[in-house]
Parts: C-alpha cells; structure tokens; sequence
C-alpha cells in the first residue's frame, strides 16, 4: 500500500536524466526584464560581457551583476509630490503604524530602487502604503493605501497620492 501511494501520490512531472545531458543555463530573460547592463551586452556591451562576469557560460549580465554598479542608462529625475490621506480615514490608522503627519512630501528617484541595475525609467505607477507591523515586505488587513490613477514619468512633480483603502 505504501508503495503505491508514494508511486501515484507524487505528482511533480520530473523527466527522468538521459546518459549524456548537458546542462544549460536557463532563459531568465522572463524573469529578469532587460535593463541597461542586458541592452548594452546586445549591442557589444561591456568589456567583460555577461558570460565572464559571471564565470558561467551563457550566464546573463544581470545574474551577474551583484557586485556590479548600478547601471548607467535610465537613470531618471526623481518623481515628487504629496501624500495625503482621504477624509475620514486619520481614524482608521492601524494601531501599530508610526504615521508621519499629513499631508507629507515626497521624492523618490533612482537612489531608491531595490534592484539597482534596472533602470528608472518609466511610466511608473506610484502607491503608498501605512503599514501597521512597519514591514513593508508584508501586507496585512487593516493596512491602508493608495495610488495614483494613471503612471507617471521620471521628473514629473506635484503628484498627489491620496490614501484611500483599507486592505
């Protein structure tokens, strides 16, 4: 009986290894969109490419760009504006939340990406979020948010988010 759960019970689709498989990198390009390290390698790039960077063959620029400085295209003018939270919702601040007063002025530019090899480029649609256990990795009920109704381009300013949902 066992033996027969564990035959049909697993259900991974994994294809059995053929003698005399070589290994291959495998295509990142949907996981990692092109920035100005990967647009550079195509049109003759960098002096080491993305293969040497990384010292695996076929490897792309950005698998190895841990170390690597931010790159150097797409480097926008930072968006600013306010953010402002919609009548009646200064009561519904989660109890945890360090709320700063508001309205409050914003910047946000290229120094403030996450991931800084992709470019700052845009459209880029803004939100903001008051987030009650001071994660911003993590979204609970009760944290409040908004955003801004259309994207917006590297530069532009007085841009006003306005808080107005409860998650």
């Amino acid at each position: 009986m066992l033996v027969a759960v564990a035959a049909f019970g697993c259900d991974r689709a994994v294809e059995p290894y053929a003698p005399g498989e070589k290994p291959e990198q495998p295509d990142l390009s949907r996981i990692f969109p092109e920035g100005a390290e990967r647009a550079a390698e195509k049109k003759g790039g960098g002096p080491m490419g993305g293969a040497a960077a990384s010292g695996m063959p076929g490897a792309p620029a950005a698998a190895a760009g841990r170390d690597a400085p931010p790159a150097a295209g797409g480097d926008g003018a930072p968006l600013s504006g306010t953010i402002a939270l919609a009548p009646g919702f200064e009561t519904r601040v989660p109890a945890g939340a360090t709320p700063p007063k508001f309205p409050m002025e914003f910047s946000i530019g290229p120094d403030d990406r996450m991931i800084k090899t992709m470019p700052f480029e845009g459209p880029l649609q803004l939100s903001a979020r008051l987030d009650a256990d001071g994660n911003a990795m993590t979204r609970v009920p009760g944290d409040l948010q908004g955003q801004t109704p259309e994207p917006h381009q590297p530069g532009e300013s007085g841009i006003a988010i306005v808080i107005d949902q409860v998650m």
